[in-house]
């Protein structure tokens, strides 16, 4: 089984103009499991996993009793998930879908699995459906394109517009159901030629076909798979030798008469230009990696072949070229509108020099735009991202390359060369590794969705990141590396990819700036987008804000506006018109349009000019939604006693001071809560009052109207008056206000790697994480071990020592019960809206009762 026990996280620094990391890095000599497959992936509105097979496919000595597939966040990569794949050969081939939440394996016998995550738990999957093709082992593994396609554009980088910056391409799915619905599946080629693909239908069956890809099948040793904008798949095959020609095949896929069918078409081919080279001809007699440059372009291909030493790496194009007319045609008189006929034709873009042995290849999955004037854009301003492929080398080292150009944009200089002491370049430190046993070199390396970090497997099972600058190491300005950030911020905030490796590259010193100008970018957007972007927004900002201790209050503010906003959200959609004959405004418009004009202190005021019919709930839903109205009140209460202590000092709260459209929105809850309570007098917050006369609603909404009217949109901001703060410091010695407990608290890796240090963890070991930055944190987010652990959805306290199975939050560490204490609908209908993602949009991850 794959068992590595090291983590390493190294830092890419620039070294004239090359990458390099100084540290050395150890390995343990009894941890010897060799990998050769890794896949990485920033899911949409999720986290980030890492997930690699159990052992390599080119060790024919090697025998393994199980064959294990371990899935790994990277924001805990400690916590490693297994799972026993069942598998009885060796997997081959990992594939997530487009979503995350699906992930494919195939071994050496033919056997396809398809996983799916348990309870929407990323450390809990199960196999739910499977196809084979018996004895036949599977070279190659792709889903079916879901006709999504985004082009990014570094011309447009300036403008005011996300639709300009990231724009939609016109792609067909690979097969699509009724109303052009895609159709989920997916489609393998096993080594002796065959094509098969598997449609699941909306039902859950199964519907699978397979057929060869030409008439004379031959072997494959290796194959790639990539999508036409028309619908159609292309695969590229080798049989291993470079004297051989690479084929390339159209498959179409299509469902006749409830069954599937598969037509295949023979496509141009090409020859490795090293083979029609004199000099080169038997220097690389295998093509070790085949691939297309990316999944959505089948007219790029990479093509490397090699020897027991070195290797070459050549980049083809297809290009459509005019066919020549014999001179006996070229006589008569010409057709009106007859064009010279074409025909398509391989043509080399590029070769590299002789290079060391490449050990695995990354292509960027960034769809950067590759049109002339977005590269010369990204050349001025040294915008890399999705530009450069990785080449990792037996040596250890990994060469970062032009996609087009191939020439040299960075390097990276892996341990084994450096801990020699010598420099890299230093050819007898490179003999003596050499002679000392295998160097410590990748086995596989993936980029991250913004190709801001690299993920890895090294021959002796450890699992490596690293850090890859936006501008491969070249000096910017400031302002030029804050605009690279935020480009890629708006990218992952618009298409829901997680943002975690862009989080890398964040400094302390960056976090203010960048969430400024990530919110004069989205004010700028339309009315429509901005509401479809409103929590993602302020969930990048809450993961920004935790970088740096300076703003790490305002992470706080944010995390509390996400919930505010989601229990607003919850308690107005369960107000009902009284009559059905509705107007245009719902009755949650209604009082917000109501509120913001009425402008009394005095609550029930401001509630006789409500259509209180509206209002009126059944007793259990109201009951059962106490511990949100409770978290209401609680809140304003900590708001308005915190206000006195905002000063030089940022603290928990101040977020809220300017933020006219939150005060607001707290202000209508609290009339909601109101007249709710005149119904049902059970679902009023409580509060600990010093005196039994004290109105506490009445009291609290009479502060927050005021500081509300320091701060409303349609006016110029104030500061509070005296007035204010000074009855707002009585407030402590009239209502006892409540901790700040319900804040999640966050273990996860991120915060710590700020630094330039590498960082080393091991499986297994959460405790073995050194604290990061030298300020003490929050007094928010320390907890005292005796301390009551809370539900930090359902707002209710857990116990010290809960013995509820529970979940958190891969990206914020909110913490949550997995099964349901409620029976009533209303409080059913808000963790519904929880099942899938947390309110930060992370996914979550199952924790024992000892660590919730």
């Amino acid at each position: 089984s794959f068992s590595p026990d090291t983590l390493t996280y190294t830092q890419l620094q620039p070294r004239h103009n090359h990458l390099h990391a100084p540290a050395a890095q150890t390995h343990s000599p009894t941890r010897t499991c060799r990998t050769d497959t890794l896949t990485y992936t920033h899911l949409p509105h999720r986290h980030t996993h890492l997930h690699a097979p159990a052992a390599q496919t080119h060790s024919p000595t090697r025998t393994y009793v199980s064959h294990m597939i371990h899935i790994i966040d990277t924001e805990h990569p400690w916590d490693v998930y297994s799972i026993n794949s069942t598998h009885s050969e060796v997997i081959s081939c990992l594939e997530w879908d487009q979503s995350g939440s699906k992930l494919l394996s195939a071994d050496g016998d033919g056997q396809i699995k398809c996983w799916s995550m348990s309870d929407h738990l990323v450390n809990s999957w199960e196999s739910v459906l499977s196809s084979s093709v018996d004895g036949d082992p599977i070279v190659a593994l792709s889903w079916l394109h879901n006709g999504v396609k985004l082009a990014l554009h570094v011309e447009m980088s300036g403008s005011t517009n996300f639709g300009e910056k990231f724009s939609r391409v016109k792609f067909s799915p690979s097969l699509t159901l009724f109303g052009g619905k895609p159709m989920e599946g997916w489609l393998a080629v096993t080594v002796s030629g065959l094509v098969t693909v598997s449609l699941l239908k909306p039902g859950g069956a199964l519907l699978t076909a397979s057929e060869s890809l030409c008439r004379l099948r031959g072997r494959v040793a290796l194959a790639d798979i990539a999508f036409t904008g028309g619908g159609n798949i292309v695969v590229a095959a080798t049989d291993g030798s470079s004297s051989s020609p690479v084929q390339f095949y159209k498959v179409v896929v299509s469902v006749v008469s409830e069954k599937c069918r598969i037509d295949t078409e023979l496509l141009p081919s090409l020859f490795l230009r090293c083979t029609t080279d004199p000099l080169r001809r038997e220097k690389y007699p295998a093509v070790t990696h085949l691939k297309f440059l990316t999944r959505e372009n089948s007219e790029q291909v990479l093509l490397c072949a090699s020897n027991q030493s070195g290797s070459i790496v050549e980049c083809w194009s297809l290009r459509k070229e005019g066919l020549p007319v014999n001179n006996i045609f070229q006589h008569r008189s010409p057709v009106v509108g007859e064009k010279q006929p074409t025909i398509l034709k391989w043509r080399i873009l590029t070769t590299t020099n002789d290079l060391e042995r490449v050990s695995a290849v990354a292509l960027p999955k960034l769809p950067i735009s590759i049109s002339n004037t977005d590269l010369k854009v990204a050349s001025d301003t040294k915008f890399c991202p999705g530009l450069g492929l990785a080449l990792a080398f037996h040596d250890g080292s990994i060469q970062i390359l032009h996609r087009l150009s191939l020439h040299t944009m960075g390097v990276f200089y892996g341990s084994s060369t450096s801990s020699s002491g010598q420099r890299p370049g230093d050819e007898s430190a490179i003999k003596r590794q050499r002679t000392g046993g295998p160097a410590l070199h990748f086995k596989a390396l993936q980029f991250s969705w913004t190709s801001l970090a690299l993920a890895g497997v090294d021959n002796h099972g450890k699992l490596h990141m690293l850090r890859v600058s936006p501008s491969m190491g070249q000096v910017l300005e400031m302002n030029t590396t804050l605009r690279h950030l935020l480009f890629l911020l708006e990218y992952c905030m618009v298409t829901g990819y997680d943002w975690w490796d862009v989080l890398l590259h964040v400094q302390p010193t960056m976090v203010h700036n960048l969430v400024e100008k990530l919110h004069e970018e989205y004010m700028r957007q339309n009315q429509a987008l901005q509401q479809v972007l409103a929590t993602r927004i302020v969930a990048v900002k809450a993961s920004l804000c935790k970088l740096s201790t300076a703003t790490a209050a305002r992470a706080c503010d944010f995390h509390a506006k996400l919930l505010l906003i989601a229990i607003s959200s919850t308690l107005k959609s369960l107000l009902r018109p009284h009559v059905l004959n509705t107007p245009d405004k719902s009755p949650g418009d209604r009082l917000t349009e109501i509120c913001a004009k009425n402008s009394d202190t005095d609550i029930d005021k401001v509630m006789i000019n409500l259509k209180t019919e509206e209002f009126v709930l059944d007793g259990p839903p109201l009951q059962s939604l106490q511990q949100l109205i409770q978290w209401v009140g609680d809140f304003v209460l900590y708001l308005l006693a915190n206000l006195p202590n905002q000063g030089s000092l940022v603290r928990p709260g101040f977020g809220f001071m300017r933020d006219g459209a939150s005060l607001g929105m707290l202000r209508e809850m609290l009339v909601m809560i109101r007249i709710w309570g005149l119904l049902k007098p059970g679902c009023l917050p409580t509060f600990t009052a010093t005196s039994d006369n004290q109105d506490s609603m009445q009291l609290l909404f009479r502060l927050l109207t005021k500081l509300w009217l320091c701060s409303r949109d349609d006016a110029p901001p104030q500061d509070p008056d005296e007035s204010l703060i000074d009855e707002c410091c009585l407030l402590p010695s009239q209502l006892l206000v409540p901790s700040m407990e319900w804040l999640p608290v966050n273990d996860g890796v991120i915060v710590k790697l700020q630094g330039k240090h590498p960082l080393r963890l091991q499986f297994g070991k959460a405790s073995s994480l050194p604290g990061g930055g030298s300020a003490a944190p929050l007094e928010v987010f320390t907890r005292s071990p005796g301390s009551q652990k809370m539900d930090n959805l359902r707002c209710v306290h857990m116990g010290v020592c809960p013995t509820e199975e529970s979940k958190a939050c891969t990206r914020c560490g909110c913490v949550t019960m997995l099964r349901s204490p409620n029976k009533t609908n209303a409080m059913k209908q808000w963790e519904q809206r929880w099942i899938k993602n947390c309110l930060c949009g992370g996914l979550w991850r199952r924790i024992p009762p000892s660590h919730t």
